[in-house]
C-alpha cells in the first residue's frame, strides 16, 4: 500500500510500504479520509517541535477514518463493511496510571504518527491501517469519513472541558480558534456554557468560530484593548480556554478572568512566563488538558446522534497524493481550518 512517510523538514514522501499481518483480536482497516494536525505540520514545517525531532523516516497522521475490511476470527462487534473513526491511542493498560484511569499518561503510551520515542510509532496516514478492533469506533451512516476523522479533535476539546469542570451557565473566552480553538467552542456549549467569546490573530478563523458556536469574535491583532472593558470589577470570564499555546495570549486574558476562575492550557508552543503575582491574587486555577481517552467514544456518540456539527470547520478534501499542496493549504490559517487527505 502507500503511505505518506516524513523523513525530514520538507521531506515527506508518498511511499509503498508494508500491509501487516492481521493478528488476534485486530481489524484492518480501509483508510478513507486523513485530517492533517498541527503536529503533523509541525513535523513537516521543522522536522519536529520541542524536543522531539524526527531521526527515522515515520509514517504521519493520527485522525483517521475509513471501512473495515477484515478482523480476526475472535473479534467481536466489528465486521468487515463497517464504517469506522479509529482512535490512535494506544495505551499499554497495564502502567500504574493506566490502572487508575489515566491512559493519556500513559508510561508506554504508543500514539500514531508520534516521534516522542524510539523507534518511531509509525502513523495513519496510508490506505490500509491494522489496528487493535477496540481502537475502531462504528459510526453512523449519517456521519461522512471527513467527519469522523474529526472525532480525534473533538476528543482533545472534550477532554479539555473536562478538565474544566462544570461549565453550566458560565461565561467562557477562547483564546486561539484554529481547529482545536473552534472545536472548544462546540465543545463547552454542549457542556452548558451561555456565553462563548472568541480572540485569534485570522478573520478567517474568527468567522468559522462564530459558525460554529461562538457569541462573539474578537481579532485582537486589529483590536489589542477589546478585552480591557471584560476587566472591568476583577473580571467578567469564569473559564478560559488558552489554545494558541502563546504567551502574549494567555497574560493578555487573564485580566479578563474573574478572581478564582479556572485557566486550561491547552495550546503547546515554547515554553512560558507567567505572572505569579496575579494568578495567586486571583487565586486562578491553572490546568493543563493533554490528549484524551475515553473522550474518544464521547466523540464518536456526538457525532453519530447528530448532537455537534463539526462540517464547517472542513476547509478542503485534496488527494494523498500531492501532500506538498495539502500541508500548504493547511498551513494558511488565512485559507483553511481543517484539511482533509483523500486516500480512496
Amino acid at each position: 500500500m502507500q503511505a505518506l512517510v516524513i523523513h525530514s523538514a520538507g521531506d515527506l514522501r508518498v511511499e509503498t510500504v508494508a500491509t501487516p499481518a492481521i493478528e488476534a483480536g485486530q481489524a484492518r482497516i480501509r483508510v478513507r479520509k486523513g485530517g492533517i494536525c498541527g503536529s503533523d505540520l509541525h513535523y513537516y514545517q521543522h522536522g519536529g517541535f520541542g524536543t522531539v525531532r524526527v531521526t527515522e523516516p515515520m509514517v504521519l497522521g493520527h485522525e483517521i477514518a475509513g471501512m473495515v475490511e477484515a478482523v480476526a476470527p475472535d473479534v467481536i462487534g466489528l465486521r468487515a463493511g463497517d464504517r469506522v473513526a479509529l482512535s490512535p491511542s494506544r495505551p499499554c493498560s497495564r502502567c500504574s496510571y493506566c490502572q487508575q484511569g489515566l491512559q493519556n499518561h500513559c508510561l508506554d503510551m504508543r500514539y500514531y504518527g508520534s516521534a516522542m520515542r524510539t523507534p518511531h510509532v509509525q502513523g495513519a496516514f496510508r490506505q490500509q491501517i491494522v489496528c487493535d478492533a477496540s481502537q475502531a469506533h462504528l459510526l453512523a451512516d449519517s456521519v461522512s469519513d471527513g467527519e469522523g476523522a474529526l472525532a480525534e479533535p473533538l476528543a482533545v476539546a472534550l477532554h479539555a472541558v473536562r478538565r474544566a469542570g462544570t461549565l453550566l451557565g458560565k461565561r467562557v473566552l477562547v483564546t486561539g480558534c484554529g481547529p482545536i480553538g473552534a472545536l472548544l467552542v462546540i465543545a463547552a456549549r454542549r457542556a452548558g456554557a451561555a456565553h462563548i467569546v472568541v480572540t485569534d490573530v485570522s478573520a478567517f478563523t474568527l468567522r468559522n468560530a462564530l459558525k460554529v458556536g461562538a457569541d462573539q469574535a474578537i481579532h485582537i491583532a486589529e483590536q489589542p484593548d477589546a478585552l480591557v472593558a471584560f476587566g472591568a470589577n476583577k473580571g467578567s470570564f469564569d473559564l478560559l480556554f488558552e489554545a494558541s499555546g502563546n504567551e502574549s495570549a494567555l497574560r493578555g486574558a487573564l485580566d479578563a478572568l474573574r478572581p478564582r476562575g479556572v485557566i486550561v492550557q491547552v495550546g503547546i508552543g515554547g515554553e512560558m512566563k507567567l505572572p505569579m503575582n496575579t494568578i495567586v491574587a486571583k487565586e486562578f486555577d491553572l490546568r493543563g488538558a493533554f490528549r484524551f481517552h475515553e473522550e474518544f467514544a464521547v466523540a464518536v456518540g456526538l457525532l453519530n446522534s447528530g448532537l455537534v456539527d463539526v462540517k464547517p470547520l472542513i476547509s478542503a478534501t485534496l488527494s494523498y497524493r500531492d501532500p506538498g499542496r495539502a500541508f500548504a493549504l493547511a498551513a494558511d490559517r488565512s485559507q483553511a481550518m481543517k484539511v482533509l487527505l483523500d486516500f480512496d
